[in-house]
């Protein structure tokens, strides 16, 4: 199926909270990984979201360019020539963008929506996070109130988040403290300078004890029961059930047992990127690893060129990735439930 339109992305993100499922965000490095997170969704049945990261932006344009806009741009071109053959839906998401970087990568890929919309095309990319976890709440909610209502002009979905994430991705990082914890004022702060929706639909990434990256279990303490908690509370106050669309970040590592607690409290979106790259690197390693001889020319020999064939060792790692993405939609339960 075609990447999802503006209207099919609201769509699937409705039927998650309505169903109590969330979908496995991935974030991906290339035309490889997103060909393998494609396969994952399609063999577990599931719809799902492709994200790309900071740093991957600069990664997609090559070394020598050097431009977030291109780099995303091109990716997303190849993801809608290329996602159009699954039989699944997905929907394409930047993630993690800090203040200093709004000018060079999202923003122009808003101002692309709307030029885009302008000539009746959809937008590249369905979403857009804004990370303003670096700055005080008060200039977070300001530029996310400016964003959001370029969002609704370019008709893509705007992704904050309040609180703070620890841990490091892309070299964004925080330390792990109680800071990693958002509060009902904070909450209370987002809808009166966001709303409830009707400014516009956006993401919420509250923060509840998360951290990106590898972590030792003992260091990490989620509470799941803090976004149920706020969203009790707000929805109290606001006369809606379950007021945000909530984002679990640094979902890699997690229990499935705080994984269904987010869930249920209106997560509709996991972000998965340390796992899945594990999975496709640990491939790669056991390959090398096992087949030394070939993929080198050791002692003066010739190797073999079946062996350090990139083709020989990217498939396997495809599969391997693929596999992590059906293990993250099962637990999500958004297996088998993809849009027909």
């Amino acid at each position: 199926m075609p990447i999802a339109t503006p209207d099919h992305y609201a769509a699937m993100l409705d039927r998650a909270k309505e169903g109590g499922f969330a979908y496995p965000a991935i974030n991906v490095t290339s035309s490889q990984t997103l060909n393998a997170a494609l396969q994952g969704f399609a063999e577990a049945e599931s719809d799902g979201i492709l994200q790309v990261s900071l740093g991957t932006a600069l990664y997609l344009s090559g070394t020598a360019v050097q431009n977030r806009f291109t780099g995303s741009r091109a990716l997303a071109l190849y993801a809608h020539e290329v996602a159009a053959h699954y039989p699944v839906t997905v929907a394409l998401h930047t993630d993690h963008c800090p203040a200093e970087n709004l000018d060079d990568w999202v923003r122009p890929l808003i101002a692309d929506a709307i030029e885009r919309r302008g000539r009746g095309l959809d937008p590249l990319y369905q979403s857009h996070m804004w990370d303003g976890s670096a700055v005080p709440l008060a200039e977070n909610l300001s530029i996310a109130t400016e964003l959001l209502e370029s969002s609704v002009a370019a008709n893509t979905i705007l992704e904050i988040e309040v609180g703070v994430i620890g841990g490091e991705e892309d070299g964004i990082s925080h330390e792990i403290n109680e800071q990693l914890y958002t509060t009902v004022d904070d909450a209370r702060a987002t809808v009166a300078a966001l709303g409830v929706g009707e400014r516009g639909r956006y993401l919420t990434a509250l923060t509840f004890g998360n951290v990106h990256g590898v972590y030792h279990p003992d260091s990490v303490h989620l509470r799941p029961e803090l976004l149920a908690e706020i969203q009790t509370v707000i929805g109290r106050e606001t006369g809606r059930d379950k007021p945000f669309d909530l984002v679990f970040h640094g979902g890699s590592g997690s229990s499935a047992e705080d994984v269904r607690a987010a869930v249920a409290s209106g997560v509709v979106k996991m972000n998965v990127d340390t796992d899945t790259q594990y999975a496709f690197t640990r491939s790669i390693a056991g390959h090398m690893i096992a087949k030394y001889d070939q993929v080198l020319k050791v002692d003066g020999g010739f190797g073999d060129k079946k062996a350090y064939d990139p083709r020989s060792w990217g498939k396997p790692a495809e599969n391997a990735m693929a596999a992590r993405v059906v293990e993250a939609a099962q637990t999500l339960g958004s297996a088998g439930r993809a849009m027909r």
